[in-house]
């Protein structure tokens, strides 16, 4: 090779090299600065064990659930006990979050986010009131502009950190529980009356009806039949078999106005264990009763002693067959007429 073919090349080695520097810094230039961050853990020093309480404050309420002796309750509903399957989930989809995409967040943007006090404040502590981890969450995300944003499931949720405030994060989890909301917190396990042996409903208005039967598989008796009259066996079965499948929907603030239990409806029920249940349902709210009620018998059951210590929201369709009025529990009479 001679001097001349040799000093080519060189300058062309030269003007490669310098090529690839140039695209590599514009390649660089071009990637998010905290590219870093992707996918790493959102709450890195968040230990699980340590949690011992979650508050979560929206901007007109807030909602506080506490690890006890006895279990985890909910401080705003006078210690009523939390779902334990809830609680452990959400506290492992926070321990979970991991950064999807993080940008640089200004103040106008952050109130469009609803990161600022407009957003979901979230914070976890030990079991000595100890800060453990905290964040904003915000505004939920579509990868496509739904149609009914608030019928159709999030893919994921904008949320911010305060130990890095000028930043934006995008996680992948909607955090639907990331909610003040008791009735999505509440263990929904309700009183249930089993093997109903006398059913006696009656309404402020003096109306209802009352029936019995000697044993399980026993015809029903419907007070007061007049000559012609037959039960109908299926809804009698359904208004005393109704009331074993209750759920709660919610439980009242302990403060709660105008619940209707003033003037109720009033269940009274014996079950062939002989336990009775005196049960007054008041006002619909929405969907659900309030509800109270007090059991008295053998076997008295810890969870119904703690039940009746609160006014209940019960779903109105688990109530709809207790309710029925005294003609609808009998069968219809055929026309014979011609």
């Amino acid at each position: 090779m001679n001097a001349r073919v040799a000093a080519i090349l060189l300058v062309l080695l030269a003007v490669l090299g310098g090529g690839a520097l140039l695209y590599y810094q514009q390649e660089r230039a071009r990637r998010p600065q905290n590219v870093a961050t992707l996918g790493r853990t959102l709450l890195q020093d968040l230990r699980i064990a340590d949690v011992a309480s979650i508050r979560i404050v929206e901007p007109k309420s807030t909602l506080t659930v506490q690890r006890r002796d006895e279990g985890w309750t909910i401080a705003e509903r006078d210690g009523f006990p939390a779902d334990l399957a809830r609680v452990r989930e959400f506290v492992l989809k926070l321990a979970a979050l991991k950064v999807g995409q993080s940008e640089p967040i200004g103040e106008k943007d952050r109130a469009r986010l609803n990161l600022d006090a407009s957003g979901t404040q979230v914070e976890l502590g030990n079991a000595e009131g100890k800060p453990l981890a905290s964040l904003t969450v915000g505004k939920k995300y579509w990868k496509r502009e739904p149609e009914s944003p608030e019928k159709t499931p999030a893919d994921g949720r904008f949320v911010g950190v305060p130990a890095d405030p000028k930043h934006v994060v995008l996680v992948s989890d909607p955090l639907a529980q990331a909610s003040t909301r008791t009735a999505d917190w509440i263990d929904r396990t309700s009183f249930q009356v089993e093997k109903v042996k006398t059913l006696e409903v009656r309404t402020p208005d003096g109306g209802g009806y009352r029936i019995e039967r000697a044993a399980d598989n026993a015809d029903w008796r419907l007070e007061g039949m007049r000559p012609g009259e037959k039960v109908d066996t299926g809804r009698a079965n359904a208004a005393s078999y109704s009331l074993s499948l209750l759920e709660l929907a919610d439980v009242a603030p302990k403060d709660a106005a105008n619940t209707g239990l003033d003037k109720p409806t009033l269940i009274n029920a014996t079950t062939l264990a002989g336990r009775a249940y005196a049960i007054k349902v008041g006002r619909l709210e929405g969907e659900n009763y309030y509800v109270s009620f007090q059991a008295s018998g053998q076997d008295e059951k810890p969870r119904e002693k703690l039940l009746s210590q609160h006014v209940l929201l019960v779903p109105k369709a688990k109530l709809e067959d207790t309710l029925r009025k005294r003609a609808e529990l009998l069968e219809k009479q055929q026309d014979t007429k011609k």
